[in-house]
């Protein structure tokens, strides 16, 4: 396992073009923040699609190798998002994911994404990841 600490310097050595921040890591869990800049919100005042797509990306990611420790050639192999409501525009975005299986090449997980501040998600992703063979002891 690796802790939120060791995640986030990972993350701002290797992704330094990232606004992510590591909130917290735990068993088979993880929350990241995200600040939404004025070049993030599409016309109608409201954060784009992208932008919560690749929140949801970091923190499902983060949450991997949070269980798994630092393995950087864990990579996305697909990434489905539902948008649910309209994000404020002037609010962080959090992303909160779980993770439902983790296998021995591949990881399944889930993330609910908040404006910050809100009890309601804005939106929900589902991802599979692939991670190098023998870097995962369970099955």
């Amino acid at each position: 396992m690796a802790s939120a600490q060791e995640i986030a310097h990972f993350l701002a050595t290797e992704f330094p073009q990232s606004k992510c921040q590591v909130v917290s890591v735990e068993a088979q869990a993880a929350t990241v923040r995200h600040d939404v800049g004025f070049d993030e919100l599409r016309p109608g005042g409201t954060v784009s699609g992208p932008v919560l797509m690749s929140v949801a990306d970091v923190a499902l990611y983060v949450a991997i190798l949070g269980e798994i420790g630092i393995v950087p050639l864990t990579v996305t192999t697909n990434l489905n998002i539902n948008f649910l409501r309209k994000p404020a525009a002037n609010q962080a975005i959090l992303a909160k994911a779980r993770l439902i299986k983790v296998g021995r090449t591949l990881v399944v997980g889930e993330v609910s994404l908040y404006s910050e501040g809100q009890t309601e998600p804005v939106a929900h992703a589902v991802g599979t990841y692939s991670v190098p063979p023998a870097k995962v002891a369970r099955s």
